[in-house]
């Protein structure tokens, strides 16, 4: 019988720890399919969160480093500056890189580091809980805002990509979904410009993937992946938000 799809070099064989619906394994799988395709397989180092997948060191077969919450540009920045000869890249999620770690994305990404940050946004803090998270969608629930987000009590959600794409520094910025097919080869495609852009020394990249947390929405997979479809994508619109190749 021929083989009609295999997994990635890029990833170890132990099995995900994930939630039933949710995407970081999807996520997981884009990052090493690009990094195999593009051959950064042996020159590769990842440096892992705080949250759902602070055990990401488990599944990519490359070095990985973890690193306190919200530090994980600053970690690829000094990995990257003392082995320019690889592939770094960072992997978080909205509470790790939008909260506690909001200065160290900003100002890797001002001073334009040559790095790729995988930034999985599904609008609420996973690991500990389900609170409320800084791209918590306006009127959503969750254990720290029970009546739903509101402007005056808690403010508007952050969007990462609007917000770094005015910055001088970063390469490319970019939004992609991963709730259906042809958003999941989408995404695929700008990870791959992403870590290209860095194989060329184009500076600092950063990919957004819209996400599915259905224990913590309290939804079903299927009712997780229309939320982020009909709901997310409606905040946080998808698309290239900076690329310096389209602009000269």
């Amino acid at each position: 019988m021929a083989t009609v799809f295999k997994k990635s070099k890029m990833l170890t064989d132990t099995k995900f720890h994930y939630c039933p619906g949710c995407t970081h394994g999807i996520a997981h799988r884009l990052v090493a399919e690009a990094l195999e395709e593009l051959g950064c397989e042996g020159k590769t180092i990842g440096i892992a969160p705080v949250g759902c997948s602070v055990f990401a060191y488990n599944y990519f077969n490359c070095d990985m480093q973890q690193v306190a919450h919200g530090r994980a540009p600053a970690a690829a920045t000094g990995a990257k500056r003392v082995h320019p000869d690889k592939v770094v890249f960072a992997y978080q999620g909205d509470g790790d890189l939008a909260s506690i770690g909001t200065a160290e994305i900003v100002h890797a990404a001002a001073r334009g580091e040559n790095i790729t940050v995988i930034f999985i946004n599904n609008a609420i803090y996973g690991m500990t809980g389900g609170q409320m998270a800084p791209t918590t969608l306006l009127g959503q629930k969750t254990t720290t805002s029970q009546y739903g987000r509101t402007v005056p009590l808690n403010g508007n959600p952050i969007k990462v990509c609007e917000m770094l794409s005015t910055l001088d520094g970063p390469s490319y910025i970019a939004r992609c979904s991963l709730a259906d097919p042809a958003s999941v080869l989408k995404a695929k495609k700008a990870i791959i410009k992403g870590f290209k852009n860095q194989l060329e020394g184009k500076g600092f990249t950063l990919i957004e993937l819209l996400s599915t947390c259905p224990t913590n929405m309290g939804l079903t997979p299927l009712a997780a992946l229309d939320y982020v479809k009909n709901d997310m994508s409606k905040i946080f619109p998808l698309g290239v938000f900076k690329d310096i190749d389209a602009i000269k």
